[in-house]
Order: structure tokens, then sequence, then C-alpha cells
């Protein structure tokens, strides 16, 4: 019995650390980090671009708030049902393949989303990006897991999330430049020019990699469950906003995932070969570093879409004086992702998280006090303190995931981190979203009259709730300049009352973390001894 095991613990080591070879250019765990890199940045400078292309975006092609909302919900929407199943998919058919495939659809699509013409188009081909994406997420993950030994793995994931963290910091600046010097359209078509290095360095660089499992059956049942369980639960959240958080729909949409998930939980107990071993979640690291990289990004992903839409759509920032604004926040959170990662490489997550979460709740409590004519002082000590404290909690949470899973799934753990991102920034958009479009709709009336706007005039504008909560005021024609200034101060002060009730929703989830990253173990750099092995035949 152990020889049999032993033998087969061999196969897939050599399938997948076996090419680490430092004299050839192929499975070199450094030019492997560098293909790896590029496609993080690729999917990273795309949802940054998006954030500042919004609003010119709801501009050329006449899109209300929900509209936009949904040209971000819909890539992640597709991302959070595929992540999983596209994770597996590569660990049977190959990580190498999958990755290249996934990159030659983003690109592609990207050039579809600025060429459609439509809202409607825009949002569908965002949705086939979410596809793509989900080919080439896992498998990043997966490839470094298995180009780098354990005792550097710490290091590797690290500079991996520098890599997704460089794309963020260049991504608003790039941005402003392409729509103030060309169009919103070439936010994506950028992505062509960087697909076509990273699909070529790819052929080359890139050494195959697969689980032990590869020759078995596919587990098709759990794909459906989980696939039918992400979707209805995601698809919820994002049309509670529109529904109603108490609508039947939204209730049978969310109590429908729920149920399928709980089916697919017990479905892959009765499964040999399950699409997630659910022996994966004995590790309390792989559990709870999930859980963190939901919070986080619900946070990050909330706020930072409220934030693009206030400095622009309430300072009156021009596209690259908003993306220049952010760099203190994607700036910092590139150099703290490395150093995350040799901050967990020396405390552990115990401490790198909790600390993390900490700072990510104190700045956005700095953003609080933000109002329509606050100086960017009091804009940028926020931002610093907010990336100090994403990187340590990313690198921490992901390598905590990744090397809690035996090298054979590590393409399931890869899609189990994006799964966790991917719904958190769906939660933080959607219910933040919600918060601040209801709280929009509570005070606008008030905020109005409070302005000096005469109380006929100000009933006139409830139509204009969803408008206002992208932080633009409507302009009246032929209203007397005295009128419109306080229809314009009444609107960005009903916004700014969402936008603070979105923050204080975003800071107690944050808050929350610090007590659930205590939770993950203190194992930096090991995997369970018990999940390292393939069951034996």
């Amino acid at each position: 019995m152990n020889v049999s095991r032993t033998t087969e613990r061999q196969g897939p080591t050599a399938q997948t650390e076996g090419h680490n070879d430092k004299g050839r250019l192929r499975g070199n765990p450094v030019w492997t980090l560098v293909v790896v890199g590029l496609g993080i940045a690729m999917v990273g400078l795309d949802a940054t671009v998006v954030v500042i292309a919004n609003p010119y975006i709801a501009h050329s092609l006449h899109s209300s708030l929900s509209d936009l909302q949904w040209v971000a919900n819909a890539y992640l929407l597709a991302l959070a049902v595929l992540l999983i199943p596209m994770g597996k998919v590569g660990d049977r058919f190959g990580r190498r393949l999958l990755f290249l495939i996934g990159v030659t659809g983003f690109a592609l699509t990207s050039l579809a989303v600025g060429k459609v013409g439509s809202i409607g188009g825009v949002i569908a081909f965002r949705a086939l990006l979410g596809v793509f994406g989900a080919m080439l997420m896992p498998s990043t993950l997966a490839l470094v897991r298995g180009a780098f030994p354990r005792e550097r793995l710490n290091l590797a994931v690290g500079i991996w999330g520098g890599a997704a963290a460089v794309s963020v910091a260049a991504g608003p600046v790039v941005a402003g430049l392409l729509v103030q010097h060309a169009s919103w359209e070439w936010c994506f078509f950028i992505n062509l020019p960087i697909g076509l290095i990273t699909l070529v360095l790819g052929l080359f660089m890139l050494a195959e990699s697969r689980g032990w499992h590869r020759a078995r059956s596919f587990d098709y049942r759990g794909l459906v469950l989980v696939g039918g369980g992400l979707f209805c639960l995601v698809f919820g959240l994002v049309k509670a906003d529109g529904w109603g958080w108490g609508h039947a729909k939204t209730i049978g949409f969310l109590a429908g995932g729920l149920v399928l998930l709980v089916a697919f939980g017990l479905a892959e107990l009765r499964t040999s070969v399950p699409l997630v071993p659910m022996r994966l979640f004995r590790s309390w690291r792989m559990t709870f570093g999930s859980l963190v990289v939901m919070l986080i990004f619900f946070s990050l992903f909330g706020v930072l879409f409220f934030v693009t839409l206030y400095l622009i759509n309430v300072h009156g920032y021009d596209p690259v004086q908003a993306g220049v604004r952010v760099l203190p926040l994607s700036g910092t959170f590139m150099l703290a992702c490395p150093l995350g990662g040799l901050l967990n490489d020396k405390f552990g997550p115990r401490v790198a998280i909790p600390c993390g979460m900490l700072l990510v709740s104190a700045a956005l409590a700095g953003l609080w006090w933000l109002e329509p004519s606050s100086s960017y002082l009091q804009i940028w000590v926020p931002f610093v303190v907010l990336g100090v404290g994403i990187g340590p909690v990313i690198v921490s949470a992901s390598q905590a995931i990744v090397a809690s899973a035996p090298i054979a799934d590590a393409g399931v753990a890869g899609g189990l981190q994006s799964t966790s991102l991917q719904i958190g920034g769906v939660l933080g958009t959607s219910i933040l979203g919600s918060v601040l479009t209801t709280r929009v709709g509570d005070t606008l009336i008030a905020k109005l009259t409070g302005s000096g706007v005469p109380a006929t005039i100000a009933s006139q504008f409830g139509h204009a709730q969803q408008l206002v909560a992208q932080g633009v005021a409507p302009q009246v024609k032929g209203a007397p300049a005295a009128l419109q200034s306080a229809i314009d101060a009444g609107c960005k002060a009903s916004f700014m009352s969402g936008f603070h009730s979105a923050i204080v929703v975003a800071a107690a989830v944050s808050f929350v973390g610090i007590f659930v990253g205590l939770l993950v173990r203190d194992r930096p750099g090991d995997v369970d001894p018990e999940l390292d092995d393939p069951p034996a035949v």
C-alpha cells in the first residue's frame, strides 16, 4: 500500500515541479513568474481602467448607474461562476494550455468591448471577458505553485501580488491618458498588445502542468451544481439593488443558490474524483483564507467604484487628474504586496492579516470625512494607509489558500482564491451600491430644499435618483444660475450622504476581517501533510 501511494505521489511531482531547471527557459521559475505576471497585469489593468472609464461610458452610451454596475458585475458574475470549474479543467487538461487560451480570448474580447457601440453589447462582452478571465486566473497561481519550491513560495506569491498591484497602479493613469487623448474604447484596446506579448512568451517559456487525476472522469454533476449555485447566488446579489432585498425574486435566487451549493457539497463527498475535493476544507487556513480574500475585496471593489465617481463627478477632476490621485492607493499597494510576502514569511498570517485589516478599517474611516469641498490631503492620506493595509492581507490570504492544497489540486485552490475575490467584489459593488442609492433616495429632496431649492421644484427630482447616485446633478434648461447652483449643491450633498453610509458598511466589514484573520492557522510555507498525497487507488 505504501509503495502504491509513493508511486502515485511521484507522478504528479514529476509533471508539476520536475521542470524547474534553471538552465532552461521553458519551466524556469523566474520566467514562469514573468509570464504569469503579465497575464495577471492584463486582468488587473482591465479592472482599474474600467473604474476610470465608467463615467465616460455612461456619457457616451447614455447609461444609468445600474448599467455601470452591470459593466462591472457581468464580468464578476462570469468569473465567480466559472473560476472553480476552470481551475479543475486546468488541473486535468493542462494549466499552461488553459492559461494561453484565456490570454488569447481576453485580448480579442477586449477589442470587441471597444467596438460594439452599445451599453448592452459592452455588458455582454464584459461577461465574455469574465469567461476568459476564469480560464486565465486560476492557472496563474497554479503555475506559480508548481514552478517554485515551498520554501520560496511566499516570496513568489508576493511578487505575483506585486504584478497585480503594478497593473492597478498603472491602470488609473493609463486610463486617464487614453480617455482624455483618445477615447474610453482604448481602455480596452490596450489589452491587445499585452495579450500578444504574453501569448508569445507563454508559448516558449511555460511548461505544461497537470494534476495527478487528469486521466480520470470529469465531475460534470459537480460542475452543474456549483455553476448553477454560484450563478443564482451572484445574480441575486447583483439584481437585489433593483428588485429590493426583500423581493421574492431576490430571496428566491439567493435561497436557490445556497440550496444548490449545499447539494454540491454533499455530492462531492460521494464522488470518487470530485470537482472540489472537500478534504481541502479540513485546512482552516484554506477556509478562513478564502473568507479573508472575500472581505478585503468587498471593501476594495466597492469603495474604489464610488471614490472614482466622487473624484470625477463631484470634485470635477478630468480623467488624468483622477487617475493620478488614485496613485497613492495603487502605488503603495504595489510596494506592499512583496513586503507582505516577507512579513507573512517571518510572522505568519495571524500577524499580517489582522494588522492589514486594521489599517484598511482605519483608512476607510478616514474617507468618511470627505465632503465635496474636501482638499486632496483628506484623500491621499487614507489612500496610502489603505494601500499599505491591503498588500499584506491579499498576499498572506492567497498564500494560505494555495499552500494549503497539494500540487495536484493547485488549480482548484487558485480557483477558490479567485472565486472568493470575485464574490467579494460582487458583494461590495452590489451591497454598497444599494446602500448608496437607497440613501440618496431617502435624502435627495431634503438636501435640495436645504440648499435653497424651492420645495415645489425639489419634489420633481425624485426620478433623478440614479443620476445623483453617480454624483451627477441634473441640468435644468433655462434655470437661473442661482437655482442651478443650489441644485448642484443639493445633489452633491445627497450623493455624499450615500457615500458616507457605504463607507461605514465597508469599514465595518473590514473590521470583522481582523478577527477572521486571527483564525488563519500560523503555518507559513507549509502544506497539511494529509493533503499532500493523492488518494490511493
